[in-house]
């Protein structure tokens, strides 16, 4: 598995110190596009290794980090660049379509 769990611990070492552009989903247990895009988001985590770090916010549990980015619908992808969000993804989007996006985004 090349996701990772983050929470407002470690959301500065793994998001706004990291390297290389983060694409961070805001998810729930109970949001059921979310239990479809989660499969989604770790086979195209294997195809971004070195280029996108994927990171997954459960909002059930992290109250401050979604509210930082004024998340109001889930799934919701950011993806940031030196903690700066660079663009954003509401919604389940299938996994071609979801790659497509990714790579444009990241040029």
């Amino acid at each position: 598995m090349t996701t990772k769990k983050v929470i407002s611990l470690n959301f500065q070492e793994e998001v706004e110190k990291s390297e290389i552009p983060v694409i961070i989903d805001f998810w729930a247990s109970w949001c059921g596009p979310c239990q479809m895009m989660g499969p989604v988001f770790e086979e195209l985590s294997e195809d971004f290794v070195g280029k996108l770090k994927f990171v997954k916010v459960n909002i059930e549990e992290e109250e401050n980090l979604p509210a930082q980015f004024e998340v109001s619908g889930i799934p919701c992808l950011i993806v940031t660049k030196d903690g700066k969000e660079i663009d954003r993804i509401v919604g389940f989007v299938p996994k071609e379509a979801l790659k497509e996006k990714i790579e444009s985004i990241l040029g």
